[in-house]
């Protein structure tokens, strides 16, 4: 995903301190973990038990709006030094691996300074401070936070929210559906040290049907999957990931009527469904899972969300967890940047739509008439981490790259005819320039879906992107198809090897030889590394770009005026197919650069702070 202005970086920005300290454990020795919400009445609708606050603090006032229901959280706001501390004792269960705070924050200020913190907000469990927001948060709605707390696992302590303000002009903190989600752990940890990543080879089924304006979908999603460690597998995890965009437990995305085990509730802001199999899976065995499948487009220029007539469905598929020497990986949803982690699968999905409705989608497409009015698109990709679709009446204009590769651009109304034709040349030039130097475009067609009112920039899909009119942009989300798509990673704890590596590809597509670009360098902290997981960046999301993107590609390019233009090269084509529909850590890669050099590169390493 490619941020591509300051002001657009997801979140509103805002400082954080002490999250370098909470590493999530390894739950590979956890105990039994039953998923849990601990944060009660974290939506103030029943009055304010058990939270202690302020007199009034708790308010159903219409000076200031819910996030959802009627009452919320008001600290601060009177125009004079004053202090406000919204708390409660909270108990994470032992066993649980996974603990994550969410809660959606309103800041409203009369402060008129762009550079000065007058009046802060301090968010804390026990002593620990996990973050800080000022008057410079201040914004139009509602943002969602999140805090990844799994160091707490085993232990009570009180979470809090001080608002503190200054003598004069008013800033107002307004805290609404605060949660506190622990999950992870399991009945069936890993073998100690085993890297085996489970569920393995899934293959996905899917039957959708639109309404008429391509809004809602409704049918039924099967994934029939293997056990390919040697610890038994007991169970499995669905990300829902776009329920992040709704109101939990009020979602966009549901589940209903489950066969092939038992769902639990949904916990990590309910992305996470946890499934109970019948039967322990041993290794080399398979099971089969499926459920009937609802989807609701909320609005928005997002990765999910219809603009006017046209819609985004960017992960609204339910998609398998990963479980590896590290346990089950359910990270919370991030807008800063992707949480996203899966092994390559197969999907078979089938969309029945109104006809003058034009469906984008993943892997290569099939049109067939359906009912009176009514289109069916089967589209089948294989090897591929996820599925994305768009649905609307776009103007399409195709053609095909040198290397054989059918490019498709689809556009909204509002974007000329020529503004399209320009990024059908830079989309077939961006495709084969990144496979001349990674390896051959595997998925036969690419669909780049243009809207000028993406606030993100833009955002990959396998084979299937989302972008402005900007050539440096849509040649980036290309490059995603190799680093990402291809070359998997775990988005969340290592954004660097899909952004850094893509932004770099990005330069070499371009011309650009990034001479200099490391002199620039200037580190905000002793804690800043390029290789921070998201849970940092969405402390500091106001470095992420700059360190993630532009640091972390000028190291590569640094590593290539260390090594030579030739090893360089030579090195990532050799690392991409050897990482071909797998997954790349920084320890391979570092491990992998070394084999290719004779120069010693443990000081650039270190210098570059690229740890792992």
């Amino acid at each position: 995903m490619r941020r591509l202005l300051p002001a657009l970086t997801g979140a509103a920005l805002f400082a954080a301190t002490g999250l370098t300290a909470l590493a999530t454990p390894d739950v590979a020795s956890a105990a039994d973990c039953t998923p849990a919400q601990v944060v009660a009445n974290g939506g103030f609708e029943s009055g304010s038990s058990p939270w202690t606050a302020p007199s009034g603090a708790i308010t159903a006032d219409s000076g200031q709006s819910a996030h959802s229901g009627s009452s919320y959280a008001w600290l601060d706001g009177y125009g004079s030094s004053h202090t406000d501390t919204l708390s409660q004792s909270v108990t994470l269960p032992a066993g649980c691996g996974t603990a994550t705070l969410g809660f959606w924050l309103h800041v409203d200020t009369a402060e008129t300074t762009t550079g000065t913190a007058y009046d802060k907000l301090a968010v804390k469990l026990g002593s620990t401070t996990l973050a800080t927001y000022s008057n410079l948060d201040a914004g139009d709605g509602y943002v969602h936070r999140t805090v990844d707390v799994s160091a707490f696992a085993g232990r009570t302590a009180t979470l809090s929210f001080t608002g503190v303000e200054d003598a004069s002009l008013q800033t107002s903190f307004v805290l609404d559906d605060v949660t506190l989600d622990v999950s992870g752990g399991g009945t069936t940890p890993p073998q100690p040290g085993d890297p085996t990543r489970t569920p393995a080879a899934p293959a996905y089924t899917v039957n959708l049907t639109s309404d008429a304006s391509g809004a809602s979908w409704n049918g039924h999603e099967s994934v029939t999957f293997g056990n390919a460690s040697a610890a038994p597998l007991n169970e499995v995890y669905l990300r829902l990931w776009d329920n992040a965009h709704g109101s939990c437990p009020a979602t966009p995305i549901t589940v209903t009527n489950v066969t092939g085990g038992t769902p639990a509730p949904l916990t990590v802001n309910c992305t996470a469904l946890r499934i109970a199999l019948p039967a322990p899976l041993a290794q080399g065995q398979s099971g089969t899972v499926g459920f009937d499948l609802g989807i609701t487009v909320p609005s928005g220029a997002d990765r999910f969300g219809h603009d006017g007539a046209y819609n985004f469905l960017g992960n609204a598929l339910p998609v398998l967890a990963i479980r590896d020497a590290a346990g089950w990986h359910l990270d919370p949803y991030t807008n800063n940047g992707e949480s996203f982690y899966s092994v390559a699968a197969d999907f078979d999905v089938t969309l029945d739509h109104p006809t003058g409705l034009l469906v984008p989608a993943t892997g290569t497409s099939v049109d067939t008439p359906g009912t009176a009015g009514r289109t069916v698109t089967r589209a089948t990709a294989s090897k591929v981490r996820d599925f994305a679709w768009g649905a609307g009446p776009f103007a399409r204009t195709s053609g095909t790259s040198a290397a054989g590769v059918k490019v498709n651009v689809y556009s909204v109304a509002g974007i000329s005819a020529a503004d399209a034709a320009s990024m059908l040349a830079t989309s077939i030039s961006a495709v084969d320039a990144h496979a001349q130097r990674f390896g051959a475009y595997p998925y036969g067609e690419l669909d780049a879906v243009l809207d000028n009112n993406f606030w993100f920039g833009g955002m990959e899909y396998p084979g299937f992107v989302l972008d402005l009119v900007s050539t440096t942009a849509l040649t980036h989300e290309i490059g995603h198809q190799w680093w990402y798509g291809i070359v998997g990673d775990d988005e969340y704890n290592g954004p660097w090897l899909d952004e850094a590596f893509t932004d770099y590809a990005t330069d070499l597509a371009l011309g650009k030889t990034g001479n200099g670009c490391w002199n620039s360098v200037s580190w905000a902290s002793a804690a800043e590394r390029i290789t921070n997981s998201m849970a940092y960046w969405d402390a500091n999301s106001s470095r992420y770009s700059a360190v993630v993107y532009g640091y972390g590609k000028c190291a590569l390019h640094d590593l290539r005026r260390t090594i030579g233009d030739g090893p360089m090269t030579t090195l990532l084509r050799n690392y991409a197919q050897a990482h071909w529909y797998g997954v790349s850590t920084t320890a391979e890669f570092k491990a992998a650069a070394q084999a290719a050099t004779t120069v010693d590169l443990t000081s650039f390493w270190s210098q570059h702070r690229i740890d792992g």
